[in-house]
């Protein structure tokens, strides 16, 4: 039974112990965000006892998300991965160090782990239509200064683009 005018498809995070505390994180972090709703399910699970296993419902970017802390079962990879869009340096760099407090870990290519094991990639907005421009010379250089990198530097990517 749907609900009128809910979200039919969103992205559910299994967490050990920690999607509340995950939840509230991002929604610090991103505008237009906020915890909605978080249920401890009473009933016993394979999880644990009564009031053990809590259903978060959040909202990042006016996007709906869902998330369980429900004790170990498998732990996030680079399979899966959050893209947020970066319109210039200043939002990147804010998003890229905020995400990484409290223990996260930066990778390559703009992809980073925060600290509950979520991979994230951190890009600009126009990244997309540097790699696809039809000049492969173009593309070639855009992806190879990318490769490069840690955190994504929106003006040598450009400079790469305009070489």
């Amino acid at each position: 039974m749907a609900v009128k005018g809910s979200t039919k498809i969103f992205p559910h995070l299994w967490y050990a112990k920690e999607a509340e505390e995950a939840a509230r994180f991002y929604a610090s972090i991103f505008p237009n965000s906020r915890v909605d709703h978080v249920t401890e399910l009473q009933s016993e699970t394979p999880s644990g006892p009564p009031g053990s296993v809590k259903v978060v419902d959040f909202t990042l970017l006016g996007q709906r998300f869902q998330a369980i802390s429900a004790g170990p079962h498998h732990e996030f990879n680079d399979a899966v991965s959050m893209v947020v869009l970066c319109d210039d340096q200043a939002e990147l760099d804010r998003y890229w160090n905020t995400l990484l407090e409290g223990g996260g870990r930066p990778q390559a290519c703009g992809w980073l782990i925060d600290r509950f094991g979520l991979r994230w990639q951190i890009v600009p907005a126009a990244l997309d239509a540097m790699m696809r421009d039809p000049d492969p010379v173009r593309s070639k250089k855009v992806s190879d200064a990318l490769l490069k990198m840690i955190k994504l530097d929106i003006a040598a990517l450009e400079a790469a683009y305009r070489s």
